[in-house]
């Protein structure tokens, strides 16, 4: 038997198929094959409300490409801190271990 689900139930859904659509540039089918099943319902019916708010104008604009382009390489940038935080992370194990004093015993 078909669920029945609020508006802002459905606005959740479209609003999360549109900001991934935005983060990782993809099809709008293919955001909704991502978002929908987290959120318990088919990427079928999430396609449909997003068309539907579409249609209704209640999507809001999307970020100029500067923006995108922008996002993107903090993204990146974010990502490389990371990695170099975990080197770091592994680098002081590493030297904390050579002054540990039983080692020398």
């Amino acid at each position: 038997m078909p669920r029945k689900f609020d508006q802002e139930a459905k606005d959740r859904v479209v609003r999360l198929v549109e900001d991934r659509i935005l983060a990782e540039n993809i099809s709008t089918q293919e955001a909704c094959k991502i978002v929908a099943p987290t959120l318990g319902v088919s990427w079928h019916t999430a396609r449909q409300w997003t068309q539907a708010a579409r249609r209704e104008g209640r999507v809001t604009e999307r970020l100029p490409e500067d923006l995108v382009a922008e996002v993107a390489k903090l993204r990146r940038e974010n990502q490389e801190l990371r990695d170099t935080n975990e080197l770091l992370k592994a680098a002081s194990a590493f030297f904390v271990s050579e002054l540990d004093p039983k080692r020398w015993k």
